[in-house]
């Protein structure tokens, strides 16, 4: 469902992302993590359609992002790092405005807005203003507002950043769901717990380039190890290369 190939994003000064060849399948949760400045957030605004690459390709579903980005983004929830919230609308009014910018239809939403305020816990607040929200209900907000025009893959920068446990539990449900039916998720994430409990593939990137990919089995057999965690596996293969 996400084909990438060569994507690279040169500043000039700096490459953010280098030559990144990656493909994630239908139904499929794959994590990406690496060390802040590591390229993570610029390939996620490249794939999102946020930021142009310098060279390189992305294909969403089968379309190009570069000549069919219109097409290509209706197929795609996206979650930045930093989303940003109407605070003076209420949970409900952003749904709507969300749906609006997704052509949902007008007569399916009250129950679609419904059943996501209610599977996020947030149905005793939909006539609250966001303002009032907590900052992990702000975050379960857009990721609710991201699944409304049932995208067929959704785009996630660190999908837990202020949540507590029982929501961190109830968003990789959630998840784990939405992957069931056959939704494409990319996420990613510096809680590598997350992402080791989450994730069937997982993919490293470290300063522009993929370094390793796989199962957690498959980047513990790469990183030579046993029995070990990804924050293990993680250090050691960045160890490995800090040549690059």
């Amino acid at each position: 469902m996400i084909q990438i190939n060569e994507l690279t994003k040169d500043y000039g000064t700096t490459i953010a992302v280098n030559k990144l060849t990656l493909h994630v399948r239908a139904g499929e949760i794959y994590g990406f993590i690496g060390p802040n400045g590591a390229g993570k957030t610029t390939t996620i605004r490249m794939m999102g359609g946020v930021l142009s690459p310098t060279s390189g390709s992305i294909f969403i579903g089968g379309l190009d992002m570069a000549r069919n980005p219109v097409e290509a983004k209706k197929m795609i929830g996206f979650v930045p790092d930093r989303p940003f919230l109407y605070q003076k609308l209420t949970g409900m009014e952003f749904l709507k405005f969300s749906a609006d910018l997704y052509d949902v239809n007008p007569d399916v939403f009250p129950q679609k807005a419904k059943n996501l305020l209610q599977q996020f816990a947030l149905w005793d607040w939909s006539d609250e203003l966001i303002e009032a929200y907590s900052h992990g209900m702000k975050q379960r907000l857009i990721i609710a507002a991201a699944l409304l025009h049932e995208p067929k893959i959704l785009i996630i920068d660190e999908p837990m950043v202020g949540l507590d446990p029982e929501a961190v539990h109830m968003v990789k449900d959630i998840f784990k769901a939405l992957a069931a039916g056959k939704t494409t998720i990319f996420v990613s994430t510096h809680t590598l717990s997350i992402a080791e409990d989450l994730c069937h593939r997982i993919g490293l990137i470290h300063k522009g380039s993929l370094l390793a990919e796989g199962s957690l089995e498959e980047l513990k057999s790469i990183a030579k190890l046993g029995e070990a965690r990804l924050e293990e596996v993680f250090l050691t293969i960045i160890k490995e290369n800090t040549f690059i």
